[in-house]
């Protein structure tokens, strides 16, 4: 156990810069699946075209 404890003591601003970055990805994921969520536009649609 000791070994574990010096272990994340030693690495714990890594830690937290990691997990900061994670939230901050989750929640720019999250606003951006919210915004395209509720948008009303058309959906695109290709058109085939003869040659």
């Amino acid at each position: 156990m000791p070994m574990i404890a010096n272990f994340i003591s030693a690495v714990k601003k890594d830690i937290a810069i990691i997990l900061i970055v994670f939230l901050l990805l989750m929640l720019s994921f999250a606003a951006g699946f919210l915004t395209a969520k509720y948008l009303d536009r058309e959906p695109i649609q290709f058109i085939q075209t003869e040659k």
